[in-house]
This record gives C-alpha cells, structure tokens and sequence, in this order.
C-alpha cells in the first residue's frame, strides 16, 4: 500500500498538474499507512515472541515430566523391591515360626506324661496361695475349646493335669485335649481317648471316650476297629447314652 502511495505521489509530479494540497494529501496517507505497517510489524514480532516463549514453556514442561516420570519409575521400582524384601523376611519368620511351633508342640507331647495316683494314695500335692482351682481351670479350658481356641485349650488341660493331678477332672481334661485333637491330629486323639479308658475306666467320660474311638477309626477306614469300640460300648456302658449312638453306628456299618 505504501509502495502504491508513492506511485501515485511520483506520477501526480510527474504530470505537473499536482497541487500542493494534493501532495500533502498525498504525503500524509503514506505516513499513516507507514505507521500502520509498523504497528503490524510491530504485533507479529511480539505474537513471534509470545510463540517462541510458549514453546520454551512447552518444552520445558516435557522435560520436567520426564524427569518426574523417570524418577517415578524409579521409586516405583525401589518400592516394589524394598516390599519383596520384606516378603522374604516375613515368609521366613514365618517358616521360623512354624518349624518352632512344631518343636515345642513336640517337646510338649513328649513331656505330657502325668502319673495315675498309686492305689490308696489319698495325697494331694500342696495348693499354691492364689492359684486357680481344677474347676477354674477346666471350666477356662472349656471355654477356650468351645470357642475354637484349641491350642490354648489344651494348654489350660495340661496345666491342670500337672497342678492336680489327683482331682476328679483329671479324667474330663484328658478327654477334652482329645477332642481339641479330633481334626488336628487323629493319633494324638486316639492317645487321650485311651488314657481316659484305661486308667478311669469308671469314669462317665469313659463311653464318651470309646464311643470317640470308634468314630475316629471309622473317619480312618477302619470299619473292623471301628466296630469293635462300638461293641465295648454297648456291652461295658450298656445304659450310657452313648451305648445308643454306638448301636446306631453298628446298624450304620452293617454286618
């Protein structure tokens, strides 16, 4: 526009016809278009700056995500291990655990060995001040075996038979630790079920005891055996009321 202005200008010259109002016309036009051109140049420069100046932020934001995702990865990867570590730790505390269960479970049974009172030997050991009597500790015991706490059922069983070993719950105790080993261990079961058998053999705990056996023989496979405590049931405590279930198991066999 302003290259057209100074054509126009040089031709109105160049004929001789031109005004001098005409050239100032002339003249000013082409400062105005000049100043407008300027202005343009002026707002694509700083629409350049403002572009450039975007795209370093652009760029820069890229990298810092970068960066952060780098080091994401890398603490996400220093977790992941630092927790498989500790899953290492734990499951070998845990074998550790168990093997050591397994051990004082076993030196347990092995030192679990209470002597029946020798005939006529009315002696009870000497009470403790303040400890708990057989009552209270069967009571306790049978509690915690009711609620499926075994494990500390029979410990309370055992502290009872080593603390009174005389008293008429000796036999209930024995019975009972048998029971907390019914699904646990069926030769343990079987073990206490035949202390209760052979050494109060006029206990009522008794019947229970081999009624017990038979089903444990049974669970087993062992119909033969099984059969056979049945029959000492109901021939030994014809009147029990496991003498009822035991004939119910016999029919139950067959022949």
């Amino acid at each position: 526009m302003i290259r057209q202005a100074l054509l126009a200008l040089g031709l109105v010259a160049l004929g001789g016809c031109a005004l001098k109002s005409d050239v100032t016309k002339v003249q000013l036009q082409v400062d105005e278009l000049r100043e407008l051109e300027d202005r343009r140049d002026a707002e694509r420069t700083r629409q350049l700056a403002e572009i450039v100046r975007l795209q370093q932020a652009l760029l820069d934001s890229l990298q810092s995500t970068r960066a952060a995702v780098t080091q994401l990865r890398g603490d996400a990867a220093n977790d992941l291990y630092s927790v498989q570590q500790q899953l290492r730790q734990m499951q070998e505390l845990t074998g550790q655990s168990q093997r050591r269960i397994s051990e004082l479970r076993t030196q347990i049974e092995r030192q679990d060995v209470v002597p029946a009172p020798m005939p006529g030997d009315t002696t009870a050991p000497a009470a403790v001040p303040g400890a708990p009597s057989a009552d209270q500790i069967y009571q306790t015991s049978l509690g915690q075996l009711r609620a499926g706490s075994a494990g500390t059922a029979r410990t309370g069983f055992r502290e009872l038979l080593r603390a009174h070993p005389t008293s008429d719950k000796v036999p209930d105790a024995l019975y009972h630790i048998g029971q907390s080993f019914a699904t646990e261990n069926a030769d343990s079961a079987l073990a206490y079920y035949e202390r209760v058998i052979r050494e109060y053999p006029t206990s009522p705990r008794s019947a229970s005891a081999l009624y017990h056996v038979g089903l444990t023989r049974e669970r087993a496979g062992d119909r033969a055996a099984a059969r056979t405590a049945y029959e000492r049931v109901v021939s030994s405590y014809p009147d029990s009321d496991e003498a009822q279930l035991a004939r119910d198991r016999l029919d139950a066999l067959g022949s």
